[in-house]
């Protein structure tokens, strides 16, 4: 047996996502790039924007010496304060350098937070559809997460929520926009959830976080505002990457931020900065932490997002298929036509159109289309569509 028990039976659960990527390459080499339309997995298309490219030539034309060198566990204290500088305009808080720590992407950042914060047996209060690996991130540091349904529009339930807490409760973890539905939790929302949290601090007598996991923070469409969970709880924290704003994500580079009015937040940064280094990840890319720095303010052209989002809500619905039309990312959750959505996502796999199904994110009866694809494999995986519906109407 050359695993433990526990990572074989995870990973006989698997990734829905990574399976299907797979199954993509095997019908690439089959029937050939052209006629495989993988809306599977979210790796963007998008190149990074030009301001990537020139600071990138800056480095490489002028290096600074030592800059490939170790640098402190949370970071360059100049990537730190551009990072601070954004936060503090977007939020108008006292955010300086050491409110925050630069991590190896949202998955880093997510795995420092979690390392962190819980005691073995703590719960993680997590909200369905979901981020699969959520769960093993988790169960990573000794926890386990405690799933809350959703209502119709894909938001969280609230009296489900409140009913979810107990005295194991350490974390409230939400993510918006959210992968796989695109939708946003409003101010509103997130004000009322905080209040329910407040309201169990008191009850339980103990501290809940608020995490956000927001790398699709800054890909809002239709000219919506990002409202930040630091108006709403004094213990948030953002975990984050840089993977869809920039487009960068094999360089797997993004940052932890926690509430600059925290009683305790220099106890809680020192935490995960010790984190940051014993779980391997050290220091977040040097070269990527120069070029960043510079761009916090930088984001890919959403509006081509949000074509690829309007092109493709107006195709589905229009065939009859029923969605929520997302307010940011690059995700679409329909209801599958098929009861068993592993019977619709069979189906579309028979036009070699690949989607994930809902139970990879916990909510089956549904499936997830990635439009962060080229035109040509969006337009060529309506045929398909069309075809797989018409069989279960």
């Amino acid at each position: 047996m050359a695993v433990a028990r526990k990572i074989r039976e995870f990973m006989e659960q698997g990734s829905w996502i990574r399976k299907m990527f797979e199954d993509g390459i095997v019908l690439r080499q089959q029937y050939g790039d052209e006629n495989v339309f993988d809306l599977s997995l979210g790796n963007p298309i998008m190149e990074p924007p030009r301001e990537f490219f020139d600071q990138l030539r800056r480095i490489a034309d002028d290096p600074t010496p030592g800059m490939h060198r170790y640098m402190p566990n949370s970071g360059y204290p100049h990537a730190r304060a551009a990072v601070a500088a954004q936060l503090r305009e977007e939020t108008g808080l006292d955010f300086t350098a050491d409110h925050a720590l630069m991590t190896v992407g949202a998955g880093g950042a997510m795995n420092v937070v979690l390392k962190a914060l819980l005691d073995p047996g703590d719960e993680v209060i997590i909200f369905a559809p979901y981020f699969v690996e959520y769960h093993y991130y988790a169960d990573n540091h000794g926890g386990s997460c405690r799933v809350v349904p959703p209502d119709e529009s894909y938001l969280p339930d609230l009296d489900a929520f409140e009913a979810s807490f107990n005295d194991k409760t350490r974390i409230v973890l939400i993510n918006s926009p959210n992968n796989p539905t695109g939708v946003v939790y409003s101010a509103e929302l997130l004000a009322r959830m905080c209040d329910v949290i407040r309201a169990k601090e008191a009850e339980l007598g103990r501290e809940i976080f608020l995490v956000s996991d927001e790398p699709y923070r800054k890909l809002l469409f239709d000219g919506l505002s990002y409202p930040h969970v630091f108006d709403h709880h004094v213990r948030a924290i953002v975990a984050t990457s840089h993977s869809k704003d920039l487009a960068l994500p094999g360089e797997r580079i993004g940052y932890v931020a926690a509430h600059p009015e925290y009683e305790d937040c220099a106890e809680l940064m020192d935490g995960f900065s010790f984190a940051n280094r014993v779980l391997g990840f050290v220091n977040a890319p040097a070269l990527m932490q120069h070029i960043v720095a510079h761009l916090q303010s930088v984001t890919v052209d959403v509006g081509e997002y949000q074509a690829k989002r309007d092109y493709l809500y107006e195709s589905l619905t229009g065939m009859g298929y029923e969605t929520v039309k997302p307010q940011g990312a690059f995700y679409m959750f329909p209801v599958s036509p098929a009861e068993d959505e592993m019977d619709f996502v069979d189906a579309l796999r028979e036009h070699n159109v690949l989607v994930v199904p809902g139970r990879g994110f916990g909510l089956p009866g549904y499936f997830r289309i990635s439009f962060c694809v080229d035109d040509r494999t969006l337009q060529g995986a309506m045929d398909g569509f069309r075809e797989a519906i018409a069989r279960f109407r």
